[in-house]
């Protein structure tokens, strides 16, 4: 489930906020008492530092992460779009609506629409690639990459407000 909040308090975070922040990226489900004993503070201040975090738009929402192959979407890619004659807005609305469309992001450069895109086998990728992403009025190209390995991140790191060079980080 995703929280959303309107980000209009952009208050910086500072090492206690980090920390909690990495905690939770680590573990979504941590009880706020575990959390506490982590960051070492009262249980009611990481109540409140989180809830203020979720409200500040640090925190933007608490989800499951999903093995793909374990719901029996076994094949992933990445689909590069290019579009024309069409807002992005709205043709991004329209691929996020698409089955088996994970993630849309608009980016930089020489393309205009990123997609991960994961189904069951390649014959049911080829059919949303084929038909529902390069049929929809506006995109003129697709470029398809299929993944081979893929591997979690370390959690995003915010950059220092103490004066430091180069990137914190949570933890």
């Amino acid at each position: 489930m995703t929280q959303q909040s309107n980000g209009s308090d952009r208050t910086p975070i500072d090492a206690i906020d980090r920390r909690i922040v990495a905690e939770l990226s680590r573990d979504g489900r941590l009880s706020v008492r575990t959390l506490a004993e982590r960051v070492h503070i009262s249980r009611t201040s990481a109540h409140n530092r989180v809830q203020s975090l979720v409200r500040r738009g640090v925190i933007t929402g608490f989800g499951a992460q999903v093995d793909r192959k374990a719901i029996g979407l076994n094949v992933t890619a990445l689909v590069v779009v290019r579009i024309q004659d069409a807002p992005w807005e709205r043709i991004a609305e329209q691929l996020a609506q698409l089955p088996f469309v994970e993630k849309v992001q608009a980016v930089s450069g020489d393309i205009d629409i990123m997609l991960t895109v994961s189904a069951p086998d390649h014959e049911q990728l080829s059919q949303a690639i084929l038909r529902d992403i390069h049929d929809l009025p506006g995109v003129v190209s697709t470029r398809s990459h299929l993944v081979l390995y893929e591997s979690d991140g370390r959690p995003p790191r915010s950059r220092s407000t103490s004066g430091s060079r180069g990137r914190m980080p949570l933890a």
